[in-house]
C-alpha cells in the first residue's frame, strides 16, 4: 500500500519548478530551504492525501511505557504517523519534562528521529500563566479544569507581558527558552541545518479556557500577542525553521462563523491554518447530521484558508477512548471525503494515549493493539488519501 500512495505525490513534486519554491511567501522571509519546502509539499499533497498524525507516539501506549521504539499507531499498523504532536509546556520554566512527563532532551531525538526519517513535527505550547505560574509545579493534575498558575489559569495577563508591562522580562526569558529549544533541532548530516516545525502556539483562542482565550483576552490583545510572539523569535533570536500555525477552537461553539477571523493575526504573520474539534464527530453540539456538519466546517476551513494562500488543517482532534469503534471510518474519513473541498485539508492530529497505569485512564484518541478500534484504523489507514510515515515522499528535498 505504501509504494502505491508514493508515487502520485512524487510525480506531483517532480513537476514542480524551482520559481516555485522561490516565490513561496512565508511568514518568515528567511525560512530553510527544507521548512520552505515542507510548506511547498505539504500544499501541493493535500490535493490528493491527508497526513495522519498523533500527539506524543513515541513516549508511551495506553499499555506500554519506556520503550523508545515503539508507538501505538506502529504496533497497530507497522508505521509511525506521518505527523508528530509534541508540546513545549513547562519548558518555560526551565523544567526536564514537559506538563505530560515527557523529558525535553528524548523529546529532541524524537524529532529529529523522525526527521530523519521523512517525518513532520507540530509543537503546541501550554505554557503557565506568566504571573501565577512562574515555577514548576510539584504536581500536575489535569482533571482540574482551571489549575492555579497553569495555562488553565484565566486571570488576564496578556497586558502584562508584553513591552511596557510588569511581567515583559518574564515573559521574555520563556521566549529565550522556547528559541534555544528550536535553535537545538540540528540535524544529523552535519550541515548544522534545523528540523522545520510547525509550530502552533496560543491554541484554541475562541474557547474559554486558557489565559489567552476569549474569556481572558479581547482579540485586540490576542493579535498583539501572536504578534509579538512572532518578531521575537523570527526578528530578535533569529529563529528561522519555523511555520506557523493559527489554530482556534471548533466553529461548532462560535455563534456566527466569521468570528474565527476576529482573532486572526494577519496573514503576514500565519502560514497555516486549522481548528480544534473533539466532540462534533460524536454528536456532541447537539448535530443531527454530525458527519455532515463536520464537512461543512473543514470546506469552510479549507476554502477561507485558500483564499489567503494558507495551508488548511486539523490541529487537533478525536474521541477520547474511541467509544465509537468505527469512528475513524464511518464519521471522520466520511466528513473528509464528504466535499472535494473538504478533503484538501494537509494533515489532522489526535491526542495522545496516556499511559493506564501511570497516568490518566481511558484517556487515548488513536488505537492499540487488542482495541476494538484497531480493525477499523487499518481500513482507515488502508485507503488511499491517509498516509502514515512509510507512506511519505521527501518532504525536505527540491525536486
Amino acid at each position: 500500500m505504501g509504494l502505491l500512495k508514493i508515487f502520485i505525490p512524487l510525480l506531483v513534486l517532480s513537476a514542480c519548478g524551482s520559481n516555485e519554491y522561490d516565490s513561496v511567501k512565508l511568514v518568515d522571509s528567511n525560512a530553510t530551504q527544507q521548512t520552505k519546502t515542507l510548506f511547498v509539499n505539504l500544499d501541493q499533497m493535500r490535493h490528493d492525501y491527508v497526513l495522519f498524525g498523533h500527539q506524543d507516539t513515541r513516549a508511551y501506549g495506553v499499555k506500554w511505557s519506556g520503550d523508545e521504539s515503539r508507538s501505538d499507531i506502529k504496533d497497530v499498523t507497522g508505521s509511525y504517523p506521518a505527523i508528530y504532536g509534541w508540546d513545549l509546556g513547562h519548558l518555560e520554566l526551565g523544567s526536564e519534562e514537559n506538563l505530560d512527563k515527557v523529558n525535553f532532551n528524548q523529546m529532541r531525538e524524537w524529532i529529529i528521529d523522525a526527521y530523519e526519517r521523512g517525518g513532520v513535527t507540530t509543537l503546541s505550547w501550554h505554557l503557565n500563566h506568566p504571573v501565577t505560574g512562574n515555577r514548576i509545579p510539584e504536581e500536575h493534575n489535569p482533571d482540574e479544569w482551571e489549575a492555579a498558575g497553569s495555562a488553565w489559569d484565566t486571570q488576564p495577563v496578556i497586558n502584562d507581558i508584553l513591552p511596557g508591562g510588569s511581567h515583559e522580562e518574564v515573559f521574555n526569558e520563556w521566549l529565550d527558552n522556547i528559541a534555544d529549544f528550536f535553535h537545538s533541532l540540528e540535524s544529523r548530516t552535519g550541515d548544522g541545518h534545523l528540523v522545520p516545525i510547525i509550530f502552533r502556539p496560543w491554541h484554541e483562542v475562541t474557547g474559554f479556557w486558557f489565559w489567552w482565550g476569549s474569556e481572558a483576552a479581547a482579540p485586540e490583545e490576542y493579535i498583539r500577542l501572536w504578534r509579538y510572539t512572532v518578531e521575537s523569535l523570527r526578528d530578535e533570536r533569529g529563529v528561522h525553521n519555523l511555520l506557523y500555525a493559527y489554530t482556534p477552537n471548533t466553529f461548532n461553539e462560535l455563534d456566527d462563523w466569521e468570528d474565527f477571523w476576529n482573532w486572526y493575526p494577519g496573514d503576514d504573520y500565519v502560514d497555516i491554518i486549522g481548528f480544534d474539534d473533539y466532540y462534533t464527530l460524536q454528536g456532541g453540539y447537539g448535530d443531527e447530521e454530525p458527519v455532515e456538519m463536520f464537512t461543512s466546517m473543514l470546506k469552510y476551513l479549507v476554502e477561507e484558508s485558500e483564499a489567503r494562500g494558507k495551508i488548511p488543517v486539523l490541529g487537533e482532534t478525536g474521541l477520547e477512548a474511541i467509544t465509537i469503534h468505527d469512528w475513524y471510518t464511518d464519521r471522520m474519513l466520511k466528513a473528509i471525503k464528504g466535499d472535494p473541498a473538504a478533503s484538501r485539508i494537509a494533515y489532522m492530529l489526535v491526542w495522545r494515549n496516556a499511559n493506564e497505569a501511570t497516568d490518566r485512564q481511558d484517556h487515548f484518541y488513536a488505537p492499540y493493539v487488542g482495541h476494538p478500534s484497531a480493525e477499523d484504523f487499518v481500513k482507515f489507514h488502508n485507503d488511499p488519501m491517509i498516509l502514515l510515515e512509510n507512506d511519505l515522499p521527501d518532504m525536505y528535498s527540491m525536486p
